[in-house]
């Protein structure tokens, strides 16, 4: 039974529900097909851009060891293909977990860590969870609701059928989605649409609870509520197919991408609520802090070290590592990312 033919036979859905089905039901985009995050799929993630990304997490993950010792696990959660942990591990070998959805992703992460090592749910990984736990891209794509403000308060946008056509309905707002909204939302004004994100709230608290000492990084795009405002008057919620804007969101569930701008104030407050001590940075700064950029200093050296004594090949391959760190780094790209580090 399609998503449309659910929703004829039961009536309206809240958008999470309908988000959810899209993205990770029986044939959501996550769970079937191939793997999403590559050049010849519908997007590319930092660890895809350059392996770079990966070995210089390394450090992060090296510090936290050495600051907890062991038992000590690294979770990655949305592991895609592995291009985030192969340089990790590869730099710093450590015991390495990973949660993913997608059966063409798991087979992949398998010519990585061990089989028996990769999960499709977080509440699978054994105890203890003393570690780092990261996620890249992860909380823009967990499902959330839609409301907007009108003239008389909130209301909710559920998924209903117009004419045998997904459409978004009217919906009164339930009591945990006005609660989100009047302690996240920030500015807003009339007309304004808020991406609603219970489930990245619940993920986040439940993994600071397992999680007995060590981190959890966050890296998506997104920014503080009071920052978000300008974007506001539109939403934020968008579809990616073939590495542009795809269509609308209801227009083809389960072949398109479907996510939001990710609101960090929300992200941030339920950290330090779990006792979490939370820094937040953009990810040029992060990576820099961890040494992208003297690394991206001793590549344009070598560089014309290798021009001097015309090296062509080898030349070429350390340029394109040039342009790779440039590209994490770049302060309007992934450099904007922000990053969530709770600690404990």
């Amino acid at each position: 039974m399609t998503i449309r033919e659910q929703i004829a036979a039961k009536g309206p859905v809240p958008f999470e529900r309908f988000m959810e089905l899209a993205l990770y039901g029986t044939d959501g985009y996550f769970t079937t097909g191939p793997l999403r995050s590559e050049k010849a799929g519908d997007f590319l993630t930092s660890p895809e851009v350059s392996s770079l990304f990966g070995s210089t997490l390394a450090a992060f993950v090296e510090s936290e060891f050495g600051r907890i010792g062991q038992p000590f696990r690294l979770i990655e959660v949305a592991g895609g293909s592995g291009s985030l942990l192969r340089p990790l591990i590869d730099t710093f070998p450590i015991e390495a977990w990973a949660v993913e959805v997608s059966a063409a992703a798991r087979g992949a992460l398998a010519s990585v860590i061990p089989a028996e090592r990769i999960v499709a749910d977080l509440a699978d990984v054994p105890d203890p969870w003393r570690g780092v736990v990261i996620a890249n891209e992860l909380i823009d794509n967990l499902p959330m609701a839609i409301a907007q403000m009108t003239e008389s308060g909130w209301r909710e946008r559920w998924v209903g059928v117009d004419a045998e056509t997904l459409a978004f309905v009217d919906h009164e707002v339930r009591p945990e989605v006005a609660t989100w909204l009047n302690r996240y939302a920030g500015p807003v004004e009339t007309g304004d649409w808020v991406e609603v994100q219970l489930v990245a709230a619940e993920w986040l608290d439940r993994a600071l609870h397992r999680l007995e000492q060590g981190s959890v990084v966050l890296i998506d795009f997104g920014d503080l509520a009071e920052n978000l405002a300008p974007r506001r008057r539109e939403g934020t919620l968008r579809t990616y197919r073939s590495h542009h804007l795809g269509p609308h969101p209801l227009d083809e569930p389960g072949a398109t991408d479907i996510t939001a701008d990710v609101n960090f104030s929300a992200l941030v407050a339920i950290a330090e609520a779990a006792g979490a001590k939370v820094e937040l940075h953009r990810q040029d700064d992060f990576l820099a802090s961890l040494g992208l950029r003297q690394s991206l200093a001793d590549l344009r050296h070598r560089e014309l070290e290798l021009a001097r004594i015309d090296n062509t090949m080898e030349r070429l391959r350390v340029r394109n590592l040039v342009n790779e760190a440039q590209t994490l780094l770049h302060p309007r790209g992934l450099g904007d990312f922000r990053v969530l580090e709770a600690r404990k």
